[in-house]
């Protein structure tokens, strides 16, 4: 029959542990950052609780019964299977990092780019949830996020990565029909795609501060990816970051409708929680991440040193 015993502290259980392995209750207290009275007491404390003498007291050390020594066994045998599991537990937590970012950032930017960070860490495996609400990392479902936002989040470390900036883009076939789009008071054919506030901050980083928006919207979609593949099949003229998308530019999908890129004074940034500061996992991440944007941004100067950044 198992006894139903209640299971003595386990501080005293780790203090008698340590004591019993090192042969002393001043070396124990070293390991355990406190007082060799403090090991003594709870050792003590031990014994009451389970009726059985552990140690020997002399004068200058301490020796272990019969019984403590059978108790010092099996706890230095727990104490150690219980080390190991943390260590795999840790283990696992490095093969494996979650991340949370936009559905446009996700799909357009992040996801082409993973072959080479699968590439550069095959040790790690890659969990993306695409959510257009910023998921709460504090709550331990993620391990980081990229989110957009002017980096002030507290309990959070912020990498900036780059501005978020945006103009009009549309279909090498519809450049002409939208030649006039720059000026509002225009009737423009061309169905516009996209949000209407960053249209209307376009349009007034342009000059224009009371906006009608020119001609009508087109379907309206729930994603700026979306809205830059209706573009690219020619259906409408989106707005539409030159970062996010160059490569639709540079494939000559998409052209810029009008040069003229306007910003809302915003950014992508990498953020993570300050406990996680110290994770291997998190900082090759990082590292990875910082890589690819330098090289595209080092691909959108021309986009973003003209920028005109608007408030919102």
């Amino acid at each position: 029959m198992v006894s139903k015993r209640p299971l003595p502290s386990l501080v005293s259980i780790r203090a008698f542990e340590v004591a019993a392995r090192l042969g002393s209750f001043a070396k124990a207290a070293q390991e355990l950052d406190t007082t060799a009275a403090s090991v003594s007491y709870h050792v003590r404390r031990l014994e009451e609780q389970i009726g059985v003498r552990l140690f020997l007291r002399h004068a200058q050390h301490v020796e272990l019964t019969d019984p403590g020594r059978l108790v010092a066994r099996e706890a230095t045998n727990a104490f150690a299977a219980l080390r190991a599991s943390f260590i795999k537990a840790a283990d696992a937590d490095e093969a494996r990092l979650s991340l949370t970012t936009l559905p446009t950032l996700g799909t357009s930017w992040l996801t082409p780019k993973l072959g080479r960070f699968r590439l550069k860490h095959p040790e790690i495996v890659l969990d993306i949830d695409l959510s257009p609400e910023a998921q709460d990392l504090g709550a331990g479902r993620f391990d980081a996020a990229i989110r957009n936002g002017y980096g002030n989040w507290p309990g959070l470390r912020a990498i900036e990565l780059f501005p978020s900036i945006f103009m009009p883009l549309c279909a090498p076939g519809l450049k002409a029909a939208v030649a006039g789009i720059a000026d509002p008071r225009r009737p423009l054919d061309v169905p516009l795609l996209g949000r209407d506030d960053w249209w209307t901050l376009w349009y007034r980083a342009l000059g224009f501060s009371d906006v009608a928006l020119p001609g009508s919207f087109g379907t309206r979609l729930s994603a700026e990816y979306l809205d830059i593949a209706a573009a690219a099949a020619g259906h409408g003229v989106a707005i539409g970051s030159p970062i996010l998308f160059q490569s639709e530019i540079k494939a000559g999908r998409l052209v810029p409708a009008h040069d003229f890129v306007a910003g809302d004074g915003r950014s992508f940034w990498f953020t993570f929680p300050v406990a996680r500061q110290h994770s291997g996992k998190v900082a090759r991440f990082r590292d990875w991440l910082c890589d690819e944007v330098e090289r595209d941004l080092d691909a959108a100067r021309a986009f973003t040193r003209r920028a005109r950044i608007m408030e919102p």
